[in-house]
């Protein structure tokens, strides 16, 4: 039992591994070597027409790379739709690799053909191979985690993002690969993980509820969860797969289209697009994307930079791990409003921090404290319980597209934040962080009075809170899910 037991953790391990990781490495690595980047661009312009490049069409061609790389994640999991349906899970990440290998072979070989457009191609390959990722990753833990654990397996997503993020910082360093003659290997690291769960992920079974309600496989399914779970009886989990089955309303989602126009699903739409919204406009990957505009605001010199996003990621990994001990104690609703309302406090001390810091010289170290402060937070709330949340509040027939639609959302948000935000900081400085503390301020209210409580729950039990919701004509989600008269809203609710 304990082999058994010990062989789902390796099942977790690999699947994070060629997931969530990959977006976590991709969002720091790329800003560690970036001067390098900068300048490898500006002497191949020199190279090939003999005068270099404005400073402005130089930025301009640096958020161009970082930003083709969320434009690749949308691709990437509009594809996801068609093939996690079609292939399952196992197959789509088995897939989603060989995308990734050939990326960090156009990344690896980019300085010596001296194409700083095969790094746009890698970055946008590499998006694809994420925007295919994520979704699967997230699919697979969500269908093959028991339910007592499906909170803390679930979280895992999140564990492995913010261990990424701080493998590619570590990797980064100038002692490893973040030196002037290695950036382009760093660049290509992402293909090692690649080729890890390409060997060994055929080795563990498909999801146990893709093989049961997808394909009505009950005999691989059985196996799959014995492979996954050990030996015992498993006819209460079939059980719960066959009724949740049974009173799906409505065909599967094939596409987008349909999931916006189903009324009955209407108020877990919203919630899954406030919550994928929320945390990516929280600002947290622009502070891993542009951390040294960011940490060159609080006065950090450029040596030190690298140490500090190192420890900055440490404390989301180690946030991480201490959600998951208290996610199903606490449960998700309050961890997401406490987190966001307390973000959105440092944010905003941040903001007053950052505009003081020329007039006292320990300021910098204010703000120091308010960005590790607003970490902290990050990982042991929004961060943490918003991947968990999207894989808890819809059924088998929709899980699969409204995963797809809050990655989009996502991939979107973050697109637009990393074309953008080197202007805005330019313009605005401090006080561009105005745009995370209002988006925090609107997400925790949101949480706070209208989001349902799903931890210890079935995915069955916590449809029935969301009909509960649409059902209730009071409230704000019901206004918006119902198209209720906000008149009549207040009116009700006053009886209440």
């Amino acid at each position: 039992m304990m082999f058994l037991r010990r062989n789902f953790f390796l099942f977790v391990f690999v699947v994070g591994l060629g997931g969530s990781f990959q977006f976590g490495f991709n969002v720091s690595a790329i800003n560690v070597p970036s001067e390098y980047i900068k300048n490898f661009i500006n002497e191949t312009w020199i190279h090939r027409y003999e005068t270099p490049l404005q400073e402005y069409s130089l930025m301009l061609l640096w958020s161009f790379i970082v930003s083709v790389y969320p434009v690749g994640g949308l691709v990437g999991a509009q594809f996801a739709a068609v093939l996690i349906v079609k292939y399952g899970r196992k197959k789509s990440l088995m897939c989603n690799n060989v995308v990734a290998v050939a990326a960090a072979l156009i990344m690896g070989f980019s300085k010596m053909a001296r194409s700083f457009e095969m790094i746009v191609v890698g970055r946008f390959l590499y998006g694809i191979s994420i925007g295919i990722g994520l979704v699967a990753h997230g699919l697979y833990l969500g269908e093959t985690a028991p339910k007592e654990l499906r909170g803390v397996v679930c979280l895992t997503r999140t564990v492995f993002n913010a261990f990424g993020k701080c493998m590619g910082l570590v990797v980064g360093l100038r002692e490893i690969l973040g030196d002037e003659n290695k950036w382009h290997l760093l660049l290509a690291f992402s293909g090692l993980p690649a080729m890890i769960q390409l060997v060994i992920l055929p080795w563990f079974p498909e999801s146990p509820r893709y093989l049961l309600m997808e394909k009505g496989n009950r005999a691989l399914c059985i196996d799959a969860l014995r492979r996954l779970w050990g030996p015992g009886d498993f006819t209460e989990e079939v059980k719960e797969m066959m009724a949740e089955q049974d009173q799906a309303q409505g065909a599967v989602k094939n596409n987008l289209l349909q999931l916006f126009l189903d009324k009955t699903i209407r108020c877990q739409l919203l919630t899954g697009v406030i919550v994928s919204a929320g945390l990516q406009l929280s600002g947290i990957n622009i502070i891993y994307f542009y951390a040294n505009d960011v940490y060159q605001q609080l006065g950090i010199t450029k040596d030190k930079i690298v140490y500090v996003g190192i420890g900055a990621s440490g404390i989301e990994i180690l946030t991480s791990v201490i959600c998951g001990f208290v996610i199903e104690r606490v449960g998700r609703k309050i961890l997401l409003w406490k987190g966001y309302s307390f973000m959105a406090l440092w944010i905003l001390l941040l903001i007053i921090t950052l505009s003081l810091k020329e007039y006292f010289s320990w300021i910098p170290y204010c703000s120091l404290v308010f960005i590790f402060a607003y970490i902290f937070t990050f990982g042991i709330g929004p961060g943490s319980v918003s991947g968990v949340l999207p894989l808890e509040i819809y059924t088998q027939s929709n899980r699969c597209i409204a995963l797809v639609a809050a990655n989009s959302l996502q991939w979107l948000s973050l697109f637009i934040l990393g074309l953008l935000f080197p202007f805005i900081i330019e313009a605005l400085g401090p006080f561009s962080f105005f745009l995370f503390f209002g988006n925090c301020m609107l997400a925790s209210i949101f949480m706070f009075y209208v989001l349902p409580e799903t931890k210890g729950k079935t995915l069955l039990q916590i449809n029935e809170e969301f009909k509960k919701l649409r059902e209730a004509k009071s409230g704000t989600c019901p206004v918006l899910c119902m198209g209720c008269i906000p008149d009549q809203a207040v009116v009700l609710s006053t009886r209440l």
